[in-house]
């Protein structure tokens, strides 16, 4: 499933209108192999768990099976990127005991669900993340995963408890389904640990957090509430929640009051949104900006426009896609207390634990550098934690690195830098080299962009 021009948000959508993928993938699943020792690893606190040992725990190996979810992944990726494959070992797939529905993969109509791959080959350490988005748990296999295993790490990664664009319809009170992200995240990390600690005989010897967009945000909000679980993170464009100034809410609105004919360019601009992006809006128009602002509105104040999106985003495409028109003059700042206090629930403080290296890409048009990471690169130094920090500006990235195909000759792929700079976090966590300064890491006028990144 490969998406066509421009269309990463929208192959996403599709996977959450139909259930049809997992039980065709299941239908092709190869039988399992038997493994070698006969007793069965056991993840603590699963209600549900289905063990496989498989000759290859990439994607290279699971594409079409009921092991991975490549309408997951969709649009995350570029063309051409090259990934690693051939790593046998244990792969779990289960869930936790949750009373919401929404992730129907395997069947199993059951949220909370998670994957951990155990490779035969382990290193002694561990990568946790969760999903970009409102994916689910295999969305980061191509651009995490299958790195990582061929690197020996084990590999644990959740749908963060709900999923698809109703996903604000979770709990009971407003900002309960972004709460349950941490938490869950939280609880995979910790039942990890003792799986492969059963099955290793060992405790990981290290554990990492990593993650894009709401991965990234889970990154930093464990690196800061948890950070006696991890030795260390990468945060690839986290999501920025803070209560003052409301995140998303703060900088989306003026886009819908543009799509509207209320606002101008020149009102993009003062909101943070890069001038070098601007060939990007028309497409994040049409595919991103309206359905992520009444969503996440949705989910922090309901009271705002109950009529819009009410119990649901959409039933099709065009009304998921289609923004709410109340949303054109929302202002975050004259909302009553209780939303901010329903944000501060969630919200980062920049008081982060271990060493955490974020990156962004500078033309990033669904969560603009100028009103994210930027803005949390200053609360962690007013938090005085700049010494276990490291901020890396992308130059020539975006929110998806599939947008490279679309405009070679403008964008880069973010992934190849991020996989250095998980690199540069092993060797400052482990051998105590310091990765480069804070930069502005250079768009190459030549070279494979797709494939390579130095981080100096």
């Amino acid at each position: 499933m490969r998406p066509s021009r421009g269309v990463p948000l929208v192959a996403a959508l599709l996977m959450v209108l139909t259930t049809t993928a997992s039980a065709d993938a299941a239908a092709r699943a190869p039988e399992a192999g038997s493994c070698a020792r006969q007793d069965r690893p056991y993840v603590p606190g699963a209600e549900r768990q289905r063990v496989a040992c498989l000759p290859d725990l990439t994607t290279a190996g699971l594409a079409g099976t009921a092991y991975t979810d490549m309408a997951d992944q969709a649009g995350l990726s570029a063309r051409g990127t090259r990934n690693p494959s051939g790593v046998p070992g244990t792969q779990i797939d289960g869930y936790f005991p949750d009373d919401s529905r929404f992730n129907a993969t395997h069947g199993w109509r059951h949220d909370a669900q998670f994957v951990i791959r155990m490779p035969e080959r382990w290193n002694g350490g561990l990568v946790v993340t969760g999903a970009p988005g409102t994916r689910k748990q295999y969305a980061t296999d191509t651009l995490i995963s299958d790195q990582v295993l061929a690197q020996g790490y084990a590999y644990a990664a959740t749908d963060k408890g709900n999923s698809g664009p109703d996903f604000y319809n979770d709990g009971r009170r407003p900002g309960d389904a972004v709460a349950e992200w941490n938490r869950r995240t939280t609880e995979l990390t910790r039942a990890a640990r003792e799986t492969l600690r059963r099955w290793y005989g060992q405790a990981p010897r290290r554990t990492y957090m990593t993650g894009i967009s709401n991965g990234g945000y889970l990154t930093r909000w464990q690196l800061e509430n948890h950070p006696e679980l991890y030795d260390g993170g990468v945060d690839w464009e986290g999501a920025l929640w803070t209560a003052d100034g409301g995140g998303l809410l703060g900088s989306l609105p003026v886009t819908v009051a543009r799509a509207l004919g209320r606002a101008d360019d020149e009102d993009l601009l003062k909101a943070g949104f890069a001038p070098g992006s601007r060939f990007l809006w028309p497409y994040h128009e049409k595919a991103y900006w309206g359905l992520t602002q009444k969503v996440y509105r949705a989910e922090f104040d309901p009271s705002y426009d109950p009529s819009c999106p009410g119990s649901s985003a959409g039933a099709t495409l065009p009304e998921i896609l289609a923004p709410c028109a109340s949303d054109a003059e929302y202002d975050y700042a004259a909302r009553p207390g209780s939303v901010r206090r329903a944000v501060g629930r969630v919200a980062l403080t920049g008081r982060i634990g271990r060493p955490l290296i974020t990156l962004h890409g500078d033309l990033d048009t669904l969560l603009p550098i100028a009103t994210d990471s930027d803005v949390y690169e200053r609360m962690v130094t007013r938090r005085g934690r700049s010494g276990l920090h490291r901020y890396y500006t992308v130059e020539g990235g975006t929110h998806v690195d599939s947008l490279h195909d679309t405009h070679p000759d403008r964008l880069r792929p973010i992934l190849p830098c991020y996989r250095s700079a998980f690199g540069a976090l092993v060797a400052w966590v482990e051998d105590g080299s310091a990765p480069p300064a804070d930069r502005t890491i250079a768009r190459p006028a030549s070279g494979d962009v797709v494939n390579s990144c130095a981080l100096s």
